[in-house]
């Protein structure tokens, strides 16, 4: 057993901590307020986020960041990614020398347009740090669904202990040592999702969808590869596995943004109405930052951005997609050319 601390209550930071209580492991789990933490404690349940799903007895809800930290063996950081560098401000005075910090956040910070291993190494520089990539639905970890996750980490002891952490008869966890991949693959498939979302949202077919979901891979991978990934990263289950989820399945809060701005709604009544965080409206504005940055061309990110804020219509949107110059598929064997 491990004393493991999950800093996060949203749905997918819920489902860890019962991910990690249903092993075995010994959990408390850091709540943004007193008052979820005293609802999660009294009736054993994240209604808010996670309704439906009961609780284990052996994860202890607080919003006392020294208290979530006092016994930690391991860390989940599963925060909003806008929101990790304030939390963990506060949070790492009381974090433990050598500590491993284990990031399931998928996003890319505004202002700074850093992955979240930047970030980690700003605030936390001295602990090993790893990152959670791969197609993983809250609702279905939760249920013990089958599961396959990569974890990526730069510290070769952290590997194998991190593998162990997660992996289970209904979770397996692989790893690779390319941070920036899993990374970049976690934050942009939200994007291409909320593409992906809007074409539903218009009625238009699964060619659509198909051609969306390759072209977002090829901006991803091109993305990944500038900034030094490995291309067969994007391949994998950080890549092509958890884009495919994402722009497919009906619990992608990213696809259901899409689904109704392509049926014609204002950005701010479909977040209201949802009531939780959804990355990639805000990661499409660091994405596309990221991506000028870098010089890399993003046609589809550059088009949800101006669906998204600046609110140009879906079908204008995809008309410019469609009418670009014509081009071959490839360029070379190098992934990080135009194409």
């Amino acid at each position: 057993m491990v004393d493991v601390a999950v800093f996060g209550a949203g749905s997918w930071g819920t489902a860890l901590a019962a991910h990690l209580a249903d092993n075995g492991h010994a959990v408390r789990m850091w709540c943004h307020s007193e008052e979820l933490a005293r609802e999660i404690r009294e009736r054993r349940e994240n209604a808010q986020y996670l309704p439906g799903a009961p609780l284990s007895d052996r994860i202890e809800p607080t919003s006392d960041p020294e208290r979530a930290l006092s016994k930690a063996q391991y860390v989940l950081s599963v925060l909003p990614s806008q929101y990790t560098r304030k939390v963990w401000m506060e949070a790492r005075d009381f974090l433990g020398k050598g500590v491993p910090v284990l990031c399931a956040s998928k996003g890319i910070e505004r202002d700074t347009l850093k992955l979240m291993s930047q970030v980690f190494d700003d605030l936390v520089p001295s602990n090993p740090t790893g990152f959670i990539g791969g197609p993983s639905f809250a609702k279905e970890v939760i249920r013990h669904v089958p599961t396959a996750i990569v974890i990526a980490s730069r510290d070769e002891g952290m590997v194998t202990t991190a593998q162990q952490l997660m992996s289970c008869d209904w979770m397996r966890a692989y790893f690779v040592n390319d941070v920036i991949g899993v990374e970049i693959g976690g934050s942009l498939k939200n994007v291409i999702a909320i593409a992906c979302g809007c074409a539903d949202g218009l009625g238009l077919g699964h060619n659509t969808r198909a051609a969306i979901i390759t072209r977002g891979l090829a901006e991803m991978t091109r993305l990944a590869v500038n900034m030094g990934a490995d291309p067969r990263t994007l391949a994998g289950l950080a890549g092509i596995g958890d884009l495919v989820l994402t722009c497919t399945g009906d619990l992608s809060r990213n696809r259901r943004v899409g689904l109704a701005l392509g049926q014609g709604r204002s950005l701010q009544s479909i977040l209201d109405e949802m009531g939780q965080v959804a990355e990639g409206v805000e990661t499409t504005i660091s994405a596309r930052d990221l991506a000028r940055q870098q010089g890399v061309e993003m046609p589809i990110t550059e088009e949800v951005y101006r669906v998204v804020h600046e609110q140009k219509p879906v079908k204008d949107c995809l008309l410019a997609l469609m009418r670009r110059e014509l081009k071959h598929e490839f360029y070379g064997q190098d992934p990080a050319k135009r194409s």
